[in-house]
Formats: structure tokens, C-alpha cells, sequence
């Protein structure tokens, strides 16, 4: 491992291969998208822990989901920003690990919390007179954990199987940021092994949890369907639909990115896949999963009208 620092001591991220004022550009709708997916998640993460109401299940899991989503942001989209403004500086070879460490981390624990979710909707609206005593704040807790470490354990395997090859050159990442299969393709070894782990690690965290996700919410539209009140089945059913969304584009990028044909998918089309877990579905799960919530409108007009009291 101290001989692969040794060879390769930083890497350089190639980004986006187009011209300075196309980058100009970008850097100007990244700059914009970061700061939505901060306020957004910033403000969700506020109004619960502020607003005893919205201490329930459901939140105490969305505060988690909002975590990851700044995790995420802050992870990739600085680094990203300073490329496109300088292309030629380098990252070192410590940071870029670090960064794919931290993306595996987040992307795994995100996979499990929108499992947790998807069974939180599932006992809330299939079993609702047990809810308070299935999803109590130990099982909660739990539940998150779990999530957590797995997925920081997960991508620890995943970069011990990386810092044990050689990377001897080239330097250039065709990326904009330390992703694992682009680092991967620099190694000056087989990478046979860890091609077989990040396969089965979609099959089992990936592909697991949204076939147990697709279950849950199969469960959850037949027990809408049964619903008498047209307006309690709208309601459901807006919501189910909303995180439907939210699943699709996340599971669905990550199954294109790492189990479909390489052949069929070049490096450039795999950049735009990974803007997903980067900007639009850090941006996008505040507005969805919450900020439609007529509960979480209601604790922000109350924060808002404290605030002007005050």
C-alpha cells in the first residue's frame, strides 16, 4: 500500500472535456444547484429538529435522508467546481480515496434508508393501529444504525480492495470526481476481484432493497385502493408516488452505472448519470419528500411567524 502512494501520488480529474466558457457556464448552474441542495435540506433538517410535531418515524428518518444528501453535495461538488474553473489541478492520492470512501458510504447508506422508508410507509398505512408500537424509537434507531454501518462497512471493503493494487499511471481520471470504477481502470493490476464485489454488492444492497421497496409499496397501493375516503386515497396515494420518483432515479442510475453493458453506456453518459446522486436528487428530495408535506408547511409558516414575533 506505501509503495502505491509512492508511484502515484495525486491524481488529476478531467471532468468535463469542454471549452472554458462552456465551463464558465457550468460552474455557474452547479454553483446554483449546490446552494438549492443545501438550503433545501439545511431547512428540512431545521423545521425537525425545532418542531416537536414533526418528531415522528417518518421525519426522524427524513433528517437522516437529508444528512446524506448533504454528505453528498459536499463530498463531490466542491471538488468538481474547482475543476471547472481550473481543469489542471490535481487532487492528491489520499483525497481521492477519501472522496470514494465517503461516496460509497453515503450511496450505500442512502439504499438502506430509502428501504427503512419504504417499511415505515408500509406499517403507517397497512397497519395503522400497530404503527406506534412496530416503529418505535428503539426500532427507529435500530433501523438507522443499521443502515449506517452497513454502508460504512460496505465501501471499507471496497477500498481495501482498491489500496491493495498498484497504481503506477497514468494519473488522469476521465471523471469529476474519484469514482470507483474510474479509479479502478488506472490500476496496473487484475481488477477481476473487485469487479465481482461491486457486482455482488448491487445484488445484495441494490437490487435487494428495491425489490423490497417495489413489495412494500405493491402492499401499500392495494391497501390504498381499499380506502373509503376519497380524500385520504389522494393523499396516500400523492405520497407513495412522490417516493416512488425518488426511488426510480436513484436505484435506477445506480443499476445503469454498475450492472448494465459498459459497451452500451460510455464515460460521458456515465458523468451525467452520477449528476443524479451529485445535484438533482439532493435537490429534488426535499421538495418531494417534504417541502409538499402539509405538515412540514405547517412548521415552516410557524417558524416563520415566531421569527417575525420575535
Amino acid at each position: 500500500m506505501e509503495e502505491n502512494q509512492t508511484v502515484v501520488t495525486e491524481f488529476v480529474l478531467l471532468g468535463f472535456c469542454l471549452g472554458p466558457r462552456i465551463h464558465i457556464l457550468l460552474f455557474g448552474f452547479f454553483s446554483l444547484f449546490y446552494a438549492f441542495t443545501l438550503l433545501g435540506n439545511g431547512v428540512i433538517l431545521g423545521l425537525i429538529s425545532l418542531d416537536p410535531r414533526l418528531h415522528t418515524p417518518m421525519y426522524f428518518f427524513l433528517s437522516h435522508l437529508a444528512t446524506v444528501d448533504i454528505a453528498y453535495a459536499c463530498n463531490t461538488v466542491p471538488q468538481m467546481l474547482v475543476n471547472l474553473l481550473n481543469p489542471a489541478k490535481p487532487i492528491s492520492f489520499a483525497g481521492c480515496m477519501t472522496q470514494t470512501f465517503l461516496f460509497l458510504t453515503f450511496a450505500l447508506t442512502e439504499c438502506l434508508l430509502l428501504l427503512m422508508m419504504s417499511y415505515d410507509r408500509y406499517v403507517a398505512i397497512c397497519h395503522p393501529l400497530r404503527y406506534s408500537a412496530i416503529m418505535s424509537w428503539r426500532v427507529c434507531i435500530i433501523l438507522v444504525v443499521i443502515s449506517w454501518a452497513f454502508g460504512s462497512l460496505l465501501a471499507l471493503v471496497q477500498m481495501v480492495l482498491v489500496l491493495r493494487l498498484p497504481f503506477c499511471g497514468p494519473h488522469e481520471i476521465n471523471h469529476f470526481f474519484c469514482e470507483l470504477l474510474s479509479v479502478l481502470k488506472l490500476a496496473c493490476a487484475d481488477t477481476w476481484l473487485n469487479q465481482i464485489v461491486i457486482f455482488l454488492a448491487c445484488m445484495f444492497i441494490v437490487e435487494g432493497p428495491l425489490c423490497l421497496v417495489l413489495v412494500s409499496y405493491t402492499r401499500i397501493l392495494i391497501a390504498i385502493l381499499r380506502i373509503q375516503s376519497g380524500d385520504g386515497r389522494r393523499k396516500a396515494f400523492s405520497t407513495c408516488s412522490s417516493h416512488l420518483c425518488v426511488v426510480g432515479l436513484f436505484f435506477g442510475s445506480a443499476i445503469v452505472t454498475y450492472m448494465a453493458p459498459k459497451s452500451r453506456h460510455p464515460e460521458e453518459q456515465q458523468k451525467i448519470l452520477f449528476l443524479f446522486y451529485s445535484f438533482f436528487n439532493p435537490m429534488l428530495n426535499p421538495l418531494i419528500y417534504s417541502l409538499r408535506n402539509a405538515e412540514v408547511k405547517g412548521a415552516l409558516r410557524r417558524a416563520l411567524c415566531k421569527e417575525s414575533h420575535s
